[in-house]
C-alpha cells in the first residue's frame, strides 16, 4: 500500500467491473474498498465481522434477514450503514451506485455463508487498485 492520497473519483474511473471491489488503502488490519455496483448481489453473511457501507454515488439498497423478519434499508448518496456480523444481507442497486466498504483484510465479498455465486459476481477479497 502506498502512503499517498487517493482520489476516490480517479480510483472509481480506473475500472468498470461491477461487484468487483478495489482496495484503496488499509487502516490497521482493515481494507478500505470501493466498488461499482448495479443490479443485485446475493444473499450472504459475514459470521465474524460487521460490514460498513458508505454510498459515494447513486443509491444502494440492502435487504436484511433479521430475527424480526426481512426488511430493506435505502441508502442515498452520502449515507452510511453497518450490517451487523452474522446478519444475512443482499445489497442491490437498481440504478447503479458506487460504494465504499470497510472490513477486515481478507474478507471475501460473499462472506462466509452465501447463495450460489453467479458468474457476474466477483467472490474475491478485493483487488489492488491500479492507476
Amino acid at each position: 500500500m502506498t502512503h499517498e492520497p487517493v482520489s476516490l473519483a480517479k480510483a472509481l474511473a480506473s475500472f468498470d467491473a461491477l461487484w468487483s471491489p478495489r482496495i484503496v488503502t488499509r487502516v490497521n488490519d482493515y481494507d478500505v474498498r470501493i466498488a461499482k455496483v448495479e443490479g443485485e448481489h446475493l444473499w450472504h453473511a459475514h459470521d465474524h465481522t460487521d460490514e460498513f457501507f458508505l454510498v459515494l454515488e447513486g443509491e444502494l439498497r440492502i435487504s436484511l434477514r433479521e430475527p424480526g423478519g426481512e426488511r430493506t434499508v435505502v441508502l442515498p448518496c452520502g449515507s452510511v450503514f453497518t450490517v451487523p456480523r452474522g446478519t444475512e444481507h443482499k445489497p442491490h442497486a437498481p440504478s447503479g451506485a458506487a460504494i465504499l466498504m470497510f472490513e477486515p483484510a481478507g474478507t471475501p465479498t460473499v462472506g462466509d455463508r452465501h447463495e450460489e455465486v453467479p458468474d457476474h459476481v466477483d467472490a474475491t477479497t478485493g483487488h489492488p487498485l491500479h492507476g
